[in-house]
């Protein structure tokens, strides 16, 4: 009686596993969804701005023509790492965006500027309060630094319109690491069918 009592409480384990696996499953397959949707809106957001941009500033303000071909370094990166839930299951890759990690002219009259207001705030402030000054005073100066190709008054849509594909970049991200955790779950879900067919 015992025997079949831990059996049955077993069985009954094993199905709420499975249910929870196709739970998560199921949920990812919604966030994706959603997420396809916030993707597909800010890049039209975008496109919408630059076009505004492009008639208010005129054509031969924004156009590809004042883009740098020279090489240099990408201010945004996206990192790969691999998350190891458990030794059984293959690893799960893991992304993450790094936005405006370098610059190729470290001795600008920007990055000047940033010193020097950085040491005028520095007395002022706590040093987490700090950090997050001086973070976002940089990401500010990135921004700007970008812009200035399309010349030194840009339409606020232009502004705009770079902050909406700024969105849509980290949508990507997001988009690729439900895209691992929904393929990590249908395989597990896998796993689990095979175990009871067999």
């Amino acid at each position: 009686m015992k025997e079949e009592r831990e059996g049955a409480n077993t069985q009954i384990s094993k199905m709420e596993a499975e249910d929870d696996k196709t739970l998560f499953f199921l949920d990812s397959m919604d966030n994706y969804l959603i997420l396809i949707e916030t993707l597909s809106s800010s890049l039209r957001q975008g496109w919408l701005e630059l076009a505004s941009a492009r008639h208010s500033m005129g054509a031969s303000r924004v156009n590809t023509a004042l883009l740098s071909l020279k090489n240099h370094s990408a201010a945004t990166k996206v990192e790969l790492d691999y998350d190891d839930y458990d030794s059984s299951t293959i690893k799960s890759p893991h992304f993450s965006l790094c936005k405006w990690t370098s610059t190729d002219d470290k001795n600008s009259s920007l990055e000047k500027q940033n010193i020097e207001e950085g040491e005028q705030v520095k007395e002022n402030l706590s040093s987490w309060e700090c950090v997050k000054y001086f973070l976002c005073m940089y990401i500010q100066k990135e921004r700007a630094k970008v812009l200035s190709m399309f010349g030194t008054l840009v339409s606020p849509k232009l502004r705009a319109s770079q902050l909406s594909f700024e969105t849509a970049l980290e949508t990507l991200v997001e988009l690729s690491n439900v895209r691992s955790s929904i393929l990590k779950a249908h395989d597990a879900i896998l796993k689990d069918k095979k175990k009871t067919t067999e």
